[in-house]
């Protein structure tokens, strides 16, 4: 029997999950310091509950745990006051540019008070990853946990399509400035279109696991399923993949919308050759997916215009490759240590060439800025970690049984292919929400791998 201190922390997980996009998408001091103390908070409580268990009931995970206390170990000697001559064997560059500055304390990163910060970040990500790992226990739990994400990016879908729809000058709650482009409660729309592409993953995981348990042999069993999807939880959950489709198109984001149709196309493709004894339903699900999203829905809500931007998208108009060339030259002069994480801002000026005229405060480009911040090996472990995810979502969908498995299965491994994507031309790990709800993704990854069906006791019956 479950506690009710688990229950209770669990639904505190879903509560900071609902609320993470709300507050511009955590995407300000305020609101990523208030979520850093729920995580905190709910990680102590965690911590007290799992007390008793072996590793804090963390054995099964231990390896992968220790892999990223790795990472988070690397990203702390950033900003730990180091002897000179350290600093100037390991970074001789970040020496140089520290002994220029006549500075009286050297570190590996060239911006301490920004490193701070961001190993705040980082220390949160980890805390919500154990936690996402130690009470996300169950088949049960899991479905819900997709659910309140289905939920999170259905509302924004709502308020961001309505904003502009009702050609609102300013936005609802907050008050920003509305133009053409869905942004919902976010400040950026490339965020705001890398969220919903995750909701939009979810939702579909969720229709993948309630398909695959479809058993459609006969017309009367086709007819029983559609009856009962009109009258059940797929028909909301099909209606919301419907309003966060029309809101993505309308974010006018190019790679959030390629992202999400790019990574359900591969996924779709995984999916029909890694799952075993699939029903038609999923196959049907798959092609209707692609084919009524891109060619109806979309076409009515402004596919075009996000076609007319990718075509008219040059190199000649965009400055951003200028950007990630001036850049990697840092990468060369930082490649152990990095510049600091979060110090892209104060340390690219005196890289940038005459021809880049734009503040950037981003590379725009997450594995690029991750590189040059956090060092080489830092970033081999975190693409490890991610590898390691994506290896056992592809192994949970050709060999777990359970239908939620898969179901959670399609939705990592599209939630990574998509956001990997992303990556590449974009910064949505730079969005504390947006990162937030990868690291579940990253969890989830982990736990269908491992986590035993709960089957229902039988009752014997007294004579």
């Amino acid at each position: 029997m479950r506690s009710k201190t688990s229950n209770f922390l669990f639904y505190v997980l879903l509560a900071i999950v609902f609320l993470l996009p709300i507050p511009l998408g955590a995407n300000r001091p305020w609101a990523w310091s208030f979520f850093q103390i729920l995580i905190f908070a709910l990680s102590m409580g965690c911590a007290v509950h799992f007390r008793g268990d072996s590793h804090l009931g963390l054995g099964k995970h231990l390896k992968i745990v220790c892999v990223w206390g790795a990472f988070i170990i690397l990203a702390g000697l950033q900003i730990i006051p180091m002897p000179e001559f350290l600093v100037a064997l390991i970074s001789p560059k970040a020496h140089e540019m520290q002994a220029v500055a006549h500075v009286s304390t050297f570190y590996f990163s060239l911006d301490p008070g920004q490193t701070g910060i961001s190993f705040l970040k980082l220390l949160a990500y980890f805390c919500l990853f154990i936690c996402t790992l130690l009470l996300v226990d169950s088949e049960k739990r899991i479905k819900l946990l997709l659910t309140t994400m289905v939920a999170a990016g259905t509302i924004q879908a709502i308020y961001g399509a309505l904003e502009i729809l009702l050609s609102a000058p300013q936005s609802l709650v907050f008050g920003l400035d509305v133009n053409e482009s869905a942004t919902g409660s976010f400040v950026y729309k490339n965020h705001y279109a890398n969220f919903l592409m995750m909701c939009l993953a979810a939702g579909i995981g969720l229709m993948v696991a309630s398909l695959q348990k479809d058993q459609m042999n006969s017309p009367k069993d086709w007819m029983r399923s559609i009856a009962t999807a009109m009258l059940s939880s797929k028909a909301l959950i099909r209606i919301s993949l419907v309003i966060m489709v029309i809101a993505l198109v309308m974010s006018r984001s190019r790679m959030g919308n390629t992202a999400f149709f790019v990574a359900m196309t591969i996924v779709g493709l995984m999916t029909l050759f890694l799952v075993r004894q699939r029903s038609k339903g999923l196959t049907i699900l798959i092609m209707s997916m692609f084919v009524i999203d891109l060619l109806i829905v979309s076409t009515w809500f402004g596919l075009e215009k996000v076609q007319q931007r990718l075509a008219e998208t040059s190199l000649q108009q965009e400055s951003r490759d200028e950007v990630i060339r001036d850049a990697l030259p840092m990468v060369l002069d930082f490649p152990i240590t990095g510049t600091g994480a979060g110090s892209f801002y104060s340390t690219f000026p005196a890289y940038k060439t005459t021809d880049v005229d734009a503040f950037y405060d981003q590379a725009h480009n997450d594995f690029l800025q991750m590189t040059i911040e956090y060092g080489v090996p830092s970033i081999s472990i975190l693409a490890f970690l991610v590898s390691f995810a994506f290896y056992k979502s592809a192994r949970a969908m050709r060999h777990r049984r359970s239908s939620i498995f898969k179901g959670t299965s399609f939705a990592c491994c599209m939630v990574i292919i998509g956001m990997l994507l992303h990556m590449t031309v974009d910064f949505p790990l730079q969005a504390f929400a947006n990162a937030s709800y990868f690291v579940i993704f990253i969890s989830l990854s982990v736990i269908i791998s491992s986590l035993q069906l709960q089957r229902p006791r039988r009752v014997r019956s007294s004579r």
